[in-house]
């Protein structure tokens, strides 16, 4: 408690979010984190996202804040939701989701890799974050006498929207825009209830360019995002160099805190 009070006595940022979440998670953060903008990060996070302490856990040992410092998020969430919604999804979808609870290898077909998130779903849900609820792999359309099938459908309980992942096993191409723009079609014409919000799409890859990312969702209609997926918790070094200079990393984090209001 000692230990507690000095370390915190003279931050009155820290100071006040600590005393907003319970004592197990405080402990957590405590003592597995030496640096301000760490427990920063996971006081806010936690705050906002009511993390018990498995899940915080979770989040520092999968190098959350690293991904967050090195976030490029792919998407134009701005251009087709509103901003009442915008400000909701921005912090739920990820640029970067660590998979390496599937224990796989890079040379993966994508029916396979669909298999071993299905058999981990508890995990991936946990690595998604908190509010999704699973409805179903390889979900099944009819338009006509076609049918078509998503990977992966979720409902996300905050948001009130569908959500459609796409998996890939290679580096995102245009086209993988245009059919996820199709599947949120059929979803929100045939899907969604009355009452909820525009289905939402993301695209889950091996790999991408934010250019070529960009190009490809500038006229794309609905809501569509792109990540990619880390099958190891050692970050790549390509990452670890664009960790940013302290005085972005505070920037980044008054975003955070400016979201929360």
């Amino acid at each position: 408690m000692r230990k507690f009070y000095l370390t915190y006595k003279d931050n009155q940022k820290l100071a006040q979010l600590v005393r907003e979440i319970p004592w197990g998670q405080n402990i957590i953060i405590f003592e597995k984190l030496k640096d301000d903008y760490q427990r920063e990060y996971y006081l806010r996070m936690t705050v906002r996202n009511s993390w018990s302490r498995s899940i915080l856990i979770h989040q520092i040992e999968s190098k959350s804040f690293e991904r967050f410092l090195t976030d490029k998020k792919s998407h134009n969430f701005d251009k087709t939701l509103s901003v009442d919604v915008l400000k909701e999804v921005e912090p739920i979808v990820k640029d970067k989701y660590l998979l390496d609870f599937l224990e796989i290898s890079v040379d993966i077909k994508e029916k396979e890799l669909e298999r071993k998130i299905i058999e981990n779903i508890k995990s991936f849900l946990l690595e998604l974050g908190i509010g999704f609820t699973f409805v179903g792999n390889k979900y099944k359309i009819v338009l006509g006498e076609n049918e078509y099938f998503i990977d992966l459908l979720f409902y996300h309980r905050h948001l009130k929207c569908l959500i459609a992942i796409e998996l890939k096993t290679d580096k995102f191409i245009p086209e993988y825009a245009g059919k996820m723009n199709f599947y949120l079609n059929l979803l929100d014409d045939k899907v969604k209830l009355q009452d909820e919000n525009p289905s939402i799409g993301l695209i889950l890859c091996r790999e991408k360019d934010n250019i070529i990312v960009e190009y490809a969702l500038r006229t794309i209609k609905k809501p569509v995002g792109v990540a990619e997926y880390y099958l190891t918790r050692k970050l790549p070094d390509k990452l670890l160099k664009e960790l940013p200079s302290p005085s972005v990393i505070e920037n980044k984090l008054k975003e955070l805190e400016e979201n929360e209001k």
